[in-house]
């Protein structure tokens, strides 16, 4: 349903060289109630089954019994994973949106996690948590807050309590556009023209990498899906 919502606006503004931003996700109610699910159901598994179980940072965090954070939480399956395979492990989900909240908590509930997983109204400027965070995710969020890259690195930084780590998942874009006639990665260049229509365009490892070295975060790349999902993992000294 998205996909063919966003498909047909991008034929529109395609015509027009128009980029009217994210309001473009909101124009239709059918598909904004199903956004959280839509994405778990896409990336949950991969995460468990790939992700989850290669990243260290995972495990360092669970031993320390630290806080996770995810920004942009959605419907919670991120954290709830997380503490579905960690016992030990803590976490707030912040969003902006209540229906989001809502089922992230409901979620929780159900899964038993409720009594370590806190879901709450809020996001980068609003961010409401009582100690320095040991993980900080943000899950295929950060191109949409890409032209506000120095304050985000910032902020991701400052919000880490000592040793802690950033920890963002994003679609891998290649440095050769050749690359995309690949058929493994044409769809990620579909979706890369309709990120354009929301004003945005996928990223490279390297330029996330590099954005957290200026802010003194060794940073750390990790490929998956053959080269397409980058996650990169800034730790703060």
């Amino acid at each position: 349903m998205l996909g063919a919502h966003l498909g047909e606006r991008a034929a529109h503004f395609m015509r027009t060289g128009e980029r009217p931003g994210e309001e473009v996700l909101g124009e239709r109610d059918t598909v904004a109630g199903l956004f959280g699910t839509m994405l778990e159901g896409m990336f949950g598994p991969f995460f468990e089954r790939q992700i989850l179980p290669d990243l260290p940072v995972y495990r360092e965090i669970d031993a320390s019994q630290g806080l996770a954070v995810d920004l942009g939480c959605g419907n919670g399956w991120y954290l709830r994973r997380l503490a579905r395979g960690y016992p030990n492990l803590r976490g707030v989900g912040l969003d902006l949106f209540d229906e989001a909240i809502a089922e992230a908590r409901s979620r929780a509930s159900a899964e038993g996690t409720s009594d370590r997983l806190d879901f709450r109204k809020g996001d980068m400027h609003q961010f409401t948590v009582d100690e320095p965070a040991g993980l900080i995710a943000m899950n295929r969020a950060l191109h949409h807050v890409w032209d506000q890259k120095e304050q985000v690195f910032a902020f991701l930084c400052d919000h880490l309590g000592s040793g802690g780590a950033a920890v963002i998942w994003e679609p891998n874009w290649p440095g050769d556009r050749h690359a995309l006639t690949d058929p493994g990665r044409r769809g990620m260049a579909f979706q890369n023209l309709l990120e354009h229509v929301q004003g945005n365009h996928f990223l490279q490892a390297e330029e996330i990498a590099a954005e957290f070295e200026k802010v003194g975060m060794r940073p750390e790349v990790h490929l998956y899906g053959e080269g397409n999902e980058a996650v990169v993992v800034g730790r703060k000294p």
